[in-house]
């Protein structure tokens, strides 16, 4: 029985390439770095844990390396873009923390906005004069959710914390992250392209770390009886990683209500698509992390 629907098989040969993955030790993290080593990248494990990195690492086939990057901490981030050197043709944003009781970084922001978004918003600039390619970021379907738009007055949610509107809002920021560094990118006559991507509903290890029991229990049996495993979730970040997509594309599964199936491009909400949003969010971001985008020397002219 043969598919015309799109998989990790068709991937295009990627010797010679080399590729970042962050929070690549396990999940569709961990799915990706494999079929990009699979298919001939060399990928660099960006990981919290080095040890859990170098174990995840082994099981793999193809060429890969581990380093620390702690995206809840910048003078990590900072640290992994320092030590950079040579041209790097993939940025998979891929790492992040789910519904989780109130935290804060280690700079001092809410825990989720700031690993999920704040964090890559600044590895991404700091990486950005290496990129030849691609910066991929996942997203999620649930950057409808929450309030549905950025609580500027109140990014760190301190007034009023609600796990599940936290996450949301991170997930609705790397979305207008990706509009704008699209529309800096073309502006800058930069030939990056800045896509994104969502895994629908995929059993990762990532909903075991949700603030409620409750919402524990039923996350336990959806990725039981309802999700799709890890591989399957990486197909759209791999899609958007590869395929000749339009900047500021977005990638889902083509299933019910974008839970499983194989990749596409999909909608977003209004909010997502709001570009004045966007740039306003990229200058809170700027001001947040001290970073800025590396090609504004460009655009001066």
């Amino acid at each position: 029985m043969t598919t015309d629907k799109w998989n990790a098989s068709q991937l295009p040969d990627l010797t010679g390439r080399t590729a970042v993955v962050t929070g690549a030790n396990s999940g569709i993290g961990l799915a990706a770095a494999d079929a990009l080593a699979r298919a001939g990248a060399h990928v660099v494990f960006a990981v919290r844990d080095p040890e859990r990195g170098r174990t995840a690492a082994a099981t793999l086939t193809g060429s890969t390396e581990v380093r620390r990057l702690d995206l809840a901490d910048l003078s990590s981030v900072r640290e992994f873009a320092a030590a950079w050197e040579g041209p790097l043709d993939l940025l998979i944003n891929n790492a992040g923390v789910m519904m989780l009781p109130e935290q804060r970084t280690r700079d001092g922001f809410e825990m989720q906005f700031g690993t999920n978004h704040l964090g890559h918003f600044a590895l991404t600039n700091l990486l950005l004069p290496y990129l030849t390619d691609r910066v991929v970021t996942v997203s999620s379907g649930l950057h409808r959710g929450g309030t549905g738009v950025i609580a500027f007055d109140d990014l760190n949610q301190a007034a009023n914390y609600n796990p599940t509107r936290a996450y949301a809002q991170s997930k609705l920021a790397n979305l207008l992250f990706t509009l704008e560094l699209q529309r800096r990118l073309t502006e800058s006559g930069s030939a990056v392209r800045a896509t994104a991507a969502h895994p629908g509903y995929a059993a990762t290890n990532l909903q075991s770390h949700a603030a409620s029991p409750l919402s524990r229990a039923f996350m336990k049996l959806g990725n039981r009886f309802m999700a799709q495993d890890d591989k399957a979730g990486a197909l759209p970040t791999l899609y958007a990683a590869t395929q000749d997509l339009p900047g500021a594309s977005y990638v889902g599964p083509d299933g019910f209500q974008e839970l499983r199936g194989a990749p596409t491009l999909v909608g977003r909400s209004a909010a997502a698509s709001d570009p004045e949003a966007a740039r306003r969010l990229w200058t809170v971001s700027e001001e947040l992390t001290g970073t800025r985008f590396p090609l504004d020397a460009a655009l001066r002219g």
